[in-house]
């Protein structure tokens, strides 16, 4: 299955509360004008919901699921199709879209619709925090308290400014901390780090509403990026952000990079861990990489990602 129009039947699952998520109803037109054989669709408001609606979808036999909200809800569906076939079609509701921008997805909702018309069909991987999925990053430190201050209200208003706003009031009250890094694969010695400010585990490419993880990674190279930021004085956090967006950041000397397909993050003291938006975990977590886990359609010119074949996302975590 090469495109979404080889599809028996499509649903819509819209996050209604996602930052323009009334905004999908010419798209809907658009799509079904184009071919796409949507059969039912569904807005939901809380996640609980989106949740129970995805995996009803899916076990109603829909092969395609286009979904409309934020990264937070792609995650969400990303990990109820993982290891199957059915297809996941993107349009990017969010402030951030960091999963759209990583596949080359447009932002433009009308276009969205169009490549999810006209698109191709690539295979991805899928990050696991302790079981629980991740498309984007994961992280433990400054970027949840990020996530504490971005408020749907400040979000809503101001966009993917709320970012660097959110990001400031979490540095006023950031607490250093401790990390040990393991491999249990063995590829690297244990890393032990103090008076950390993050420590991330990336998967994707982009985050943080159009950061890069690091200038090599990819959401197709079944290995996960994983960087440590020591504190500091804030001229040299200002030095590491103006490098944030190419990911050339991981060249600082308050940097520390590597790369793996399985990591165990230990904390002192224990941390909550941020999965692409959402608050889902704590440490210790083990992170790994489930390889060519999730089939998404993508526009044809996207070079983000391949299409492995038919039964390559059927792979346990690796």
């Amino acid at each position: 299955m090469k495109s979404a129009r080889d599809a028996r039947s499509a649903a819509v699952v819209i996050n209604a509360g996602s930052r323009r998520g009334a905004a999908h109803e010419l798209g809907l037109d658009t799509m079904r004008k184009a071919g796409v054989p949507i059969s039912s669709v569904h807005h939901v408001l809380s996640g609980a919901d989106l949740a129970a609606t995805l995996d009803r979808v899916v076990a109603d036999g829909h092969d395609l699921v286009v979904v409309g909200g934020g990264d937070g809800t792609m995650t969400c569906a990303a990990g109820r199709v993982a290891g199957t076939n059915v297809m996941l079609g993107v349009l990017p509701l969010g402030t951030a879209n960091d999963f759209a921008r990583t596949l080359e997805i447009p932002n433009n909702l009308a276009e969205a619709c169009a490549t999810v018309a006209d698109g191709k069909v690539v295979d991805i991987d899928l990050g696991r925090a302790n079981g629980e999925p991740f498309l984007n990053v994961a992280s433990a430190g400054l970027s949840v308290a990020v996530t504490e201050a971005l408020s749907p209200r400040l979000k809503r208003y101001i966009g993917p400014l709320a970012y660097s706003i959110a990001t400031l009031r979490a540095y006023a009250r950031h607490k250093p901390f401790r990390a040990r890094l393991e491999f249990p694969e063995g590829d690297h010695e244990p890393l032990e780090l103090e008076n950390l400010l993050q420590v991330a585990v990336g998967n994707g490419r982009h985050y943080g509403g159009g950061n890069t993880v690091s200038p090599t990674a990819g959401i197709d190279d079944h290995t996960l990026d994983i960087y440590a930021i020591l504190a500091g004085p804030l001229r040299e956090h200002v030095s590491i952000a103006r490098l944030l967006k190419d990911g050339s950041f991981i060249e600082h000397d308050r940097v520390y990079h590597l790369t793996s397909r399985h990591v165990r993050v230990v904390t002192e003291p224990p941390l909550p861990v941020n999965l692409d938006g959402e608050i889902a975990t704590t440490t210790p977590t083990d992170f790994t990489v489930q390889r060519n886990a999730v089939h998404v359609v993508v526009p044809q010119s996207s070079n983000s990602a391949l299409f492995d074949g038919p039964g390559a996302a059927g792979g346990p975590p690796s």
